[in-house]
Order: structure tokens, then C-alpha cells, then sequence
């Protein structure tokens, strides 16, 4: 008996290849391997190059770009009002408050009176030394008027007496012409004529002198009076002045002192807040302070809008590394604004259309704004820089890049001032 193995079912399989197809599959590998080695030369390339290498992570790319470029400053400031001014003591005295702080002030309303003695019996002293100058100018009045109607009087007697004295003085010329009178009536005659003229003119010249005195005396007590006068009118101001009135329309502050307190001249007593007219004080660091310029434009931030204004005042000293300064809206002041209110502030220095630009960065810190990391296929090279105006959010380029480039402006400290560096994906 015949058993059957499993040869008739065994296929003898030829090893020998041919030839064209191991030379086919020699040209593939060979194109593989020339493919990988083009694709790897140049980042080997490139990494020989390096003396660093970082992750992609752990830096910050930008994109040199070109548009308008604005430079601000960004400020918290603080809503005070325009016109607040504080109502001083003028004299010594007993103060009597007659509102309360938070009360709605009209102009000229009455806030406070101040008892003041020592102001009121000077300003009655001074008024009863006026009446007196007063009184003292029309009895002047009434002696000139006499001391006038005395010098007339003793005019128109002088001139009777020459009247006499010429006609004696005729009489004696016709009686000595016929031999009825003796030489000496004669000079006699002639001496009492001569003696009436004398005292006619000197009268007239008294006369004359008396009203001169007169006229000087009413001048200077007249200026005496107008003097006096000015000074119970003064001292009539201060008396009303005791009466302490709003100088303008608004709130009452804080009160800066009790009611019935004594006070000292000029001793605070009140503030009177103008809410019509309110503005926003910055307090600008020391650093911009040779930027600034009165008129400049600002941006003033409140409910999420923005609002146009403009610098109105600077303050010249500087205090505590800051300058004071005060912000006025150009169009409307906010519906809603309110007294001690923060808001942000952004305050234009300087504006500059088509600018070559990037994001700021901690690259300005680490190599002083003098070198950036231009980064190209994977490898940051040191560039030397040169950098402009700065912003808020970015830095003019002027020279050394150019738009489209690429740079890191994260900090490069790390980067220990290679000359390139390999960014690691």
C-alpha cells in the first residue's frame, strides 16, 4: 500500500531576481535618501550655525508692520470741578452758619454772617469823624461868607473915604487958586487924598488875600472829607462783608469750622462746588513731564466711550515725581459724571501716518532698543536696530527692518547675545 505525501502540492519557487527590478528598487531608495538628506541638510545647516537653541513657546514673534503711529501716555485721573472756591473769614469774629453742607447754593445767597465788633465801631468811629469834617465845611461856608460880606464892607468904606478925600482935594484947589485957604490946608488937602487911596487899594488887596485863604481852606477841608470818605466806604464794604454770600451757583461742601465758633481773618470756612463745570486732574509721571504742552488732545474714557478733550493747565513743580494737570472736554461734559469719579486717560503726544512699526516687547529692555532677533526659516539672527517715538502698545522702527520681517520682541536675556539662535518648533 501507497501513502501519499504533500509533494504534489509544494510549488519550487525561482530566488534568482531579475535584474531590472533590483535596479528599480536601488533608484527609489537612492531618490528617497536624496530627498531626506535635501530636506535635512538645511536645517542641519542651520544648526551648525546656532550656538543657541530655544522652543518656539517660550518667545513672542512680530510682524514689522506700517500705518499711522500714535504716541500716548495712559493716566489714571480724577473729576474735580472747575470752579470750587473756598470762602475765607475777613475779619475777626463770631461765625453764624446759616446752611448746611450738601445745600443747593444760588450766587449772592447768603451763607454766613460774622459778628464783628471791633469792624463795626471802627467803621462808626470813622463815620462820626465824617459828619464832623461835614459840619466843619459848612460852618466854613458860613465864615467865608461872612469874612467875604466884612472885606466888601471895608472896600466900599475905603472908596467913600477917597470919594471925600477927592472931592476935599478939589475944594482945596480952587480955594488956594484965589487966596482963600493957607499952604498947609492946601497939603492937607492933597495928604488925606493921597492917605484914602492908600486905604482903598489896601482894602481891595486884603479882600482879595481873604478870599484866597478861603477858597484854600474849603479845597483842603473838601479833600479831608473826600478822604474820610473813602475810608467809611471801605470800612462799610468790610461790614458787609460779614455777610458771607455764595460767589457762584452750586453745592456746599465741606464746612471747615462750627457754627458760633470764633474765628481769625482769613480762616476757611466753607467750599462751594460748581457742578456745572467739572474737569478731570491727571497726575502725569515726572518722565513725560518735557512732552507735555498745554492744548494737547486727549482721550478720556467713561461707560465704555470715549470722549474728546483737550490739556488745559499744567502745574510748574513737581511733587512726588508727578505733575499735576487738568483735562477740560472739548464738546459735552458726560451726563453722568461725578465729583471725585476715577476715570482712564489717554493723552496724545504725538502723531505720525504711515510708520514703519512693531509691537512693543521686553526686547526693548534686554538689548537697550539697540538689537532685535530677526527670525527667518527657524533661525533668529542678531540685527542691530535703531528705534524711535514709543506708544503704549508700539515702537517706530526708523532703521535696520523692513515691512513683512519678523522679530522677537519677548525678552532675549536668555538668548546670552548670540549672533543666532535655532527656534525649535
Amino acid at each position: 500500500m501507497i501513502i501519499k505525501d504533500t509533494s504534489d502540492q509544494d510549488v519550487q519557487i525561482n530566488t534568482t531576481k531579475p535584474k531590472s527590478k533590483f535596479w528599480l528598487i536601488t533608484f527609489s531608495a537612492t531618490i528617497i535618501i536624496g530627498a531626506i538628506i535635501w530636506q535635512v541638510a538645511p536645517a542641519a545647516s542651520r544648526w551648525s550655525q546656532a550656538s543657541e537653541s530655544i522652543s518656539r513657546d517660550r518667545v513672542r514673534i512680530a510682524t514689522i508692520t506700517r500705518g499711522d503711529f500714535t504716541r500716548e501716555i495712559s493716566v489714571l485721573g480724577r473729576v474735580v470741578a472747575a470752579v470750587s472756591p473756598t470762602v475765607y473769614s475777613p475779619a475777626d469774629g463770631t461765625i453764624t452758619l446759616l446752611i448746611e453742607a450738601g445745600n443747593e447754593v444760588k450766587e449772592g445767597q447768603a451763607l454766613a454772617s460774622l459778628d464783628s465788633p471791633e469792624l463795626t465801631s471802627r467803621r462808626d468811629q470813622q463815620q462820626a469823624i465824617l459828619e464832623g469834617l461835614q459840619s466843619s465845611f459848612e460852618r466854613q461856608k458860613i465864615q467865608a461868607k461872612k469874612q467875604r460880606l466884612s472885606d466888601q464892607k471895608a472896600v466900599d468904606l475905603a472908596n467913600v473915604r477917597l470919594t471925600s478925600a477927592n472931592r476935599e482935594k478939589r475944594r482945596a484947589d480952587q480955594g488956594y487958586e484965589k487966596n482963600a485957604i493957607s499952604q498947609i490946608d492946601f497939603e492937607k488937602a492933597q495928604d488925606e487924598l493921597e492917605n484914602a487911596n492908600l486905604q482903598h487899594r489896601h482894602s481891595e488887596q486884603d479882600a482879595a488875600l481873604n478870599i484866597e485863604s478861603l477858597d484854600f481852606d474849603s479845597k483842603s477841608l473838601a479833600l479831608d472829607i473826600r478822604r474820610q470818605t473813602s475810608l467809611v466806604t471801605e470800612l462799610q464794604r468790610q461790614v458787609d462783608g460779614l455777610t458771607i454770600r455764595s460767589p457762584v451757583n452750586g453745592i456746599v461742601g465741606n464746612l471747615n469750622t462750627d457754627n458760633k465758633t470764633f474765628l481769625s481773618k482769613n480762616q476757611s470756612i466753607l467750599t462751594v462746588v460748581d457742578l456745572s463745570n467739572l474737569e478731570v486732574e491727571i497726575e502725569i509721571p515726572e518722565s513725560y513731564a518735557d512732552d507735555l504742552a498745554i492744548g494737547m488732545s486727549v482721550d478720556v474714557q467713561f461707560e465704555q466711550q470715549q470722549f474728546s478733550a483737550r490739556l488745559v493747565t499744567i502745574s510748574p513743580e513737581i511733587l512726588n515725581n508727578q505733575v499735576t494737570g487738568r483735562v477740560r472736554f472739548s464738546k459735552h461734559t458726560p451726563a453722568k459724571l461725578r465729583q471725585n469719579q476715577r476715570l482712564n486717560t489717554q493723552i496724545i503726544l504725538e502723531h505720525k501716518p504711515n510708520v514703519l512699526q512693531v509691537q512693543r516687547g521686553q526686547f526693548l529692555e534686554s538689548n537697550g532698543g539697540r538689537f532685535a532677533y530677526l527670525v527667518n526659516e527657524g533661525l533668529a539672527q542678531k540685527t542691530s536696530i535703531s528705534l524711535g517715538a514709543r506708544s503704549l502698545s508700539h515702537v517706530e522702527v526708523l532703521d535696520g527692518l523692513s515691512e513683512g520681517q519678523q522679530i522677537i520682541i519677548s525678552g532675549t536675556d536668555m538668548f546670552n547675545s548670540a549672533a543666532q539662535v535655532l527656534i525649535n518648533n
